[in-house]
């Protein structure tokens, strides 16, 4: 085996083993990697607008499986809230992505990373979490 195929194959295993509040702290944590490569390329200028482009995308996509991991029935104004916000983040990076603009990013990339802290907190007071069930997805209740 690679060591390609053992590292994709590690990072598979980490996620399906990881308790749900571990894998939306692992979504954020991939939204602020992509928000972070998208600012970095767009400080570049025009010729790094393709980059820019692919980690907008990738971070709305993680925003998105976020806001579709949503319980709505457990989660209620939490829930509502976060679905809100995640809306308003896709809007802004979606804005900002076609205007080029960059202060939009940034202020998104410090509230997510805001969520994402939050989340490791509410993760380590829960003593981690259950594990999720086999061939479940996330299930954010808020």
């Amino acid at each position: 085996m690679s060591t390609r195929n053992q590292l994709n194959a590690y990072h598979e295993t980490k996620i399906k083993t990881a308790s749900q509040g571990k894998l939306v702290i692992m979504l954020y944590d991939e939204t602020v990697k992509q928000l972070d490569l998208a600012i970095e390329n767009l400080e570049k200028g025009p010729k790094y607008f393709d980059r820019v482009n692919k980690a907008l995308l990738k971070a709305q996509d993680l925003i998105t499986e976020l806001m579709v991991s949503l319980d709505f029935e457990k989660g209620g104004d939490i829930a509502s809230n976060l679905f809100s916000l995640y809306m308003f983040f896709n809007k802004q990076i979606l804005d900002a992505n076609m205007k080029k603009k960059l202060d939009p990013l940034v202020g998104i990339r410090k509230l997510i990373a805001d969520l994402r802290d939050t989340w490791i907190q509410v993760v380590r007071k829960s003593g981690g979490e259950r594990q999720n069930p086999p061939n479940q997805g996330v299930n954010i209740a808020g």
